[in-house]
């Protein structure tokens, strides 16, 4: 039996599962407060005080366990957290998980198992002082050696864009930068590229025409440009501040698609270079 007086936030989004295993923790002497959405868990971390999350990874979408831990982790980060999940191959979390959560498990877990390794836990010396949390710019910043490999791979793979064949180089092109600015736009709240930014979108339009490259592979790569990006912000969410998630996110959509979009522009003014039907 758990010590009497262990406040418990179970979050999950399966009916059954939080109707069977919430009664089991109550009789295992657990406090238990029930949550089966992310707005709900999220209100329920702001009024009320706990000891103990324990929440599914995958709350109604992929990920959505990672607001509740972050949240919980900003508010009160001395509370112990669990992660149940239904999928054990979930490399691209794991990093996250191993240095944001206490522990996981996978579902389905024999009761046993989840009260030991609950108790196990609980027994371990308390985090005192909050997770620094970063805004996106910061991880596009840190990251950006690794988003320019991801993109790289995912460039050369896709059916569209590697049709034009390239070296490592004159593929990544004037990339590196274009992050560069998208962080600064998205630290400082700009809403208009600067000329020197502008310049250079414009510049790798013109290349890109001039390699022989249509303008629907010029979207092609900005688009896989957002995908990679965005799968870097999920495997960092729990290091995030999630208060101008949204917000920047929004920032770095417009940011990248102003940029697309003079790229497009001086590609189109190409006029004396043959573009490939």
């Amino acid at each position: 039996m758990s010590e009497k007086g262990v406040r418990l936030l179970f979050v999950d989004d399966e009916p059954l599962i939080r109707i069977t295993l919430s009664k089991i923790l109550e009789q295992e002497g657990f406090q238990v407060t029930v949550a089966a959405t992310v707005p709900e868990a999220l209100e329920y971390i702001t009024k009320g005080k706990f000891d103990l999350l324990l929440s599914d990874l995958n709350i109604g979408q992929p990920g959505d366990g990672f607001t509740v831990i972050s949240a919980m982790r900003r508010s009160q980060p001395e509370v112990v957290t669990i992660i149940l999940t239904g999928f054990p191959d979930f490399d691209t979390a794991l990093q996250a998980l191993r240095s944001q959560v206490d522990d996981y498990l996978t579902k389905p877990t024999d009761i046993k198992t989840l009260i030991a390794v609950i108790n196990e836990n609980m027994q371990k010396p308390r985090r005192h002082s909050p997770v620094q949390m970063k805004r996106v710019s910061t991880v596009l910043r840190e990251n950006a050696n690794q988003i320019v490999e991801d993109w790289l791979v995912a460039s050369t793979q896709d059916r569209e864009v590697s049709r034009v064949s390239l070296a490592k180089r004159e593929r990544i092109d004037h990339l590196p930068a274009i992050l560069v600015e998208l962080a600064e736009r998205v630290e400082s709240n700009r809403f208009e590229a600067g000329d020197e930014a502008r310049e250079a979108a414009r510049a790798h339009g013109k290349e890109r025409r001039r390699q022989g490259y249509t303008a629907r592979q010029v979207v092609a790569e900005a688009r896989i440009l957002h995908n990679v990006v965005s799968n870097t912000v999920q495997r960092h969410l729990l290091s995030i501040d999630m208060s101008t998630l949204t917000s920047d996110l929004m920032q770095f959509g417009e940011s990248l698609h102003e940029q697309l979009e003079a790229s497009i522009q001086a590609f189109d003014e190409e006029a004396s270079y043959p573009c490939p039907v």
